[in-house]
């Protein structure tokens, strides 16, 4: 494994939340987002970096996302679409107006160090609040799915938290619009959520919850109807959690491994399809520091993981990458 700065805050207040892409030219993508003092602040706003050099280098970031007035802009994920198209999909919050919808631009040149990037768009999907945190996944039968949390109503606060319920939103013309589907409900503060299909074709929702595991939720139909939330063996701190499929149909989980404290972040990998699969000790060890959190990570395709998180957003601001393969996680669970 290597692992390499992309950021650090320099002049910045306070920064982190990091989302990763690769292009097919080997170009890595890293999102952020900073402003203001502090998380939420009207003055947030998304950067993005670039790598031509497979990460051991990053340009400056960059405001890709600035809106004006005092909506925010925060929660930046990178994902290439099944045809290419870079995403950029993020939350926008205005507090003063009562309008929380998510956003994205696109860009068909991921390859270039400066591309051009689509108009915004946004959706609000009949509620009041939504917010969406990870990469959609594209199912067997063709369809966009995208994990969210949700209320009906508009809160009078920046985040909705008891009010929130978790969800997908579903898109049958690639992107072009969503449909929500779900209202699964997990404790406090329960929300950025994952989904995984399964090899039977079920979906597998894991949710970040505040009661010291990641709770689920099963999807028989594809994501329209989802069972009732159900607490997991898999040890969460209450923060944000990355799982995926790999090109070897185990299951990649990066996570912060202990009840109460981000504190350490993990690879393991599983070859079941269920909570049940990943080691509860060892694996890969990313970073053993403390207030590290946010993993996010794309699988290149000659099998390479690329995986980014923060570390301590109010003091250096790191943003660090990993690189690393299947084969070394594998090893550190056979010697963990």
């Amino acid at each position: 494994m290597r692992t390499h700065l992309i950021a650090n805050k320099q002049d910045r207040l306070w920064q982190g939340i990091p989302g990763i892409e690769r292009a097919a030219n080997r170009r890595l993508w890293a999102a952020l987002y900073t402003g203001g003092p502090k998380e939420p602040d009207p003055d947030n706003h998304v950067l993005l970096t670039t790598s031509a050099d497979d990460g051991r280098t990053w340009s400056s970031p960059r405001i890709a996302v600035r809106p004006p007035g005092p909506m925010r802009a925060y929660d930046p994920t990178l994902w290439h679409g099944p045809d290419g198209r870079l995403w950029l999909i993020y939350n926008l919050g205005d507090l003063e107006n009562g309008v929380f919808p998510f956003a994205a631009i696109t860009t068909d040149d991921s390859s270039a160090a400066d591309p051009v990037w689509s108009a915004e768009r946004r959706w609000d999907l009949g509620v009041g609040y939504i917010i969406r945190m990870n990469k959609p996944t594209v199912l067997s039968t063709g369809e966009w799915v995208l994990p969210v949390s949700f209320a009906r109503e508009v809160p009078d606060k920046w985040f909705a938290r008891e009010t929130l319920r978790q969800g997908v939103a579903i898109s049958t013309d690639k992107g072009e619009s969503w449909k929500l589907y779900g209202e699964v409900e997990a404790p406090n503060w329960a929300l950025e959520t994952m989904i995984v299909e399964r090899r039977d074709g079920v979906l597998w929702m894991l949710i970040r919850t505040g009661s010291d595991r990641l709770w689920q939720s099963f999807s028989h139909d594809r994501g329209r109807t989802w069972s009732p939330g159900e607490r997991s063996r898999i040890v969460n701190p209450g923060t944000r959690f990355f799982i995926r499929r790999l090109q070897s149909g185990r299951l990649l989980l990066i996570n912060t491994p202990v009840p109460n404290a981000r504190t350490t972040m993990v690879a393991t990998v599983s070859d079941l399809d269920s909570d049940s699969g990943f080691p509860q000790t060892g694996g890969l060890m990313l970073d053993a520091r403390e207030k590290v959190s946010y993993p996010d990570a794309v699988q290149a395709p000659d099998g390479t993981i690329y995986a980014v998180h923060d570390c301590d957003r109010y003091g250096p601001g790191e943003v660090i990458l990993s690189v690393f393969t299947e084969e070394e996680v594998l090893a550190a669970q056979r010697d963990g």
